[in-house]
């Protein structure tokens, strides 16, 4: 996305096409909790705690990590 709004001028709406439309059919969040309610109901509510908590901490990493390094390749600051 970084690539789309910052590296390139583009129509605004290609961004929300891009993001929302073609990148979201790839994740969903539905997946995410029917494994955590997968997890609690085989008795291993430890480990669908830990993934509770540390998808979206790992996501929100790997995105900013994602970022960062695209825009030093691009030659934008990580800001």
């Amino acid at each position: 996305m970084v690539v789309v709004t910052e590296a390139f001028t583009v129509n605004r709406l290609v961004r929300p096409f891009l993001g929302v439309g073609v990148l979201g059919g790839f994740t969903t969040f539905s997946t995410y909790a029917s494994d955590v309610v997968a997890l609690a109901d085989h008795a291993a509510v430890g480990v669908a705690v830990a993934y509770l908590v540390t998808t979206p901490l790992v996501a929100v990493a790997a995105a900013w990590c994602g970022v960062a390094v695209t825009r030093r390749v691009f030659g934008k600051s990580a800001g």
